[in-house]
């Protein structure tokens, strides 16, 4: 059953040091920056991080790497124009990356939730990246085994939550959510409205709330451009 806390320290309560914590978002969109705010407050260390980026400027996942909070990043693109404080850990030594493929990120967190133990994927094939990895042709292509990403928390951002945790997202902020949702133990979700049972159509739910354990209400982004419109439920419906 979905339990809902008012504030994102509550919700990331269960963050311990050491924790593999899989963090929703593609850069900035759909990255659940005051839960991670709270992550910071809350001293939790030894922190590996499974997210599409390394950070980037000085928000969200960036502050916690800045603070040194991360042991290990598992991502598709560590290093951008502004990624510069992952490029100064890297570079000291302090963190560990495993670089891995997006689609082959994406899959592997799917798989932790469809049960799958591994699967076979071309992507990586005869590069550095399938080092010390067992190989197999299949019908003539040769395909690199890949194993699922498992979490012990999820932290993501959904636009809106019903009573029973049922999510919608907001367009491209929907990005690694619902896979995330599904592969970690526990799923934190930071949204911007919750609202009564039966207000959200079934056929539009993403993630079914049997996925969501925790959920926080925070309202609207505060970084949102200015004279950006305020997300509208109905069009959340139709994205």
């Amino acid at each position: 059953m979905t339990e809902f806390v008012d504030t994102a320290a509550e919700a990331v309560a269960r963050v311990q040091d050491g924790s593999t914590v899989l963090l929703g978002g593609f850069g900035n969109a759909g990255q659940p920056m005051e839960l991670i705010d709270a992550l910071l407050e809350s001293g939790t260390t030894g922190l590996t991080v499974v997210s599409n980026n390394a950070g980037q400027g000085d928000r969200g996942l960036a502050l916690l790497i800045k603070e040194r909070r991360v042991r290990k990043v598992i991502c598709s693109f560590p290093r951008q124009s502004d990624s510069w404080h992952f490029d100064e850990a890297y570079r000291a030594g302090d963190i560990e990356l495993e670089l891995v493929p997006q689609g082959n990120l994406a899959e592997r967190l799917r798989a932790a939730g469809a049960g799958i133990g591994a699967f076979f994927t071309p992507t990586g094939y005869g590069t550095t990246l399938a080092e010390g990895k067992e190989t197999r042709e299949i019908d003539g292509r040769h395909y690199v085994l890949e194993h699922p990403i498992r979490g012990d928390v999820a932290l993501i951002k959904a636009h809106t939550a019903d009573d029973a945790g049922n999510l919608l997202y907001r367009k491209t902020a929907r990005n690694f959510g619902p896979v995330m949702a599904t592969a970690a133990a526990h799923t934190v979700v930071q949204v911007q409205q919750r609202v009564p049972v039966g207000s959200i159509d079934p056929e539009h739910v993403v993630t079914p709330g049997i996925y969501v354990d925790t959920v926080t209400a925070l309202g609207a982004d505060p970084a949102r451009p200015e004279g950006q419109p305020e997300n509208h439920p109905q069009e959340a419906k139709h994205a």
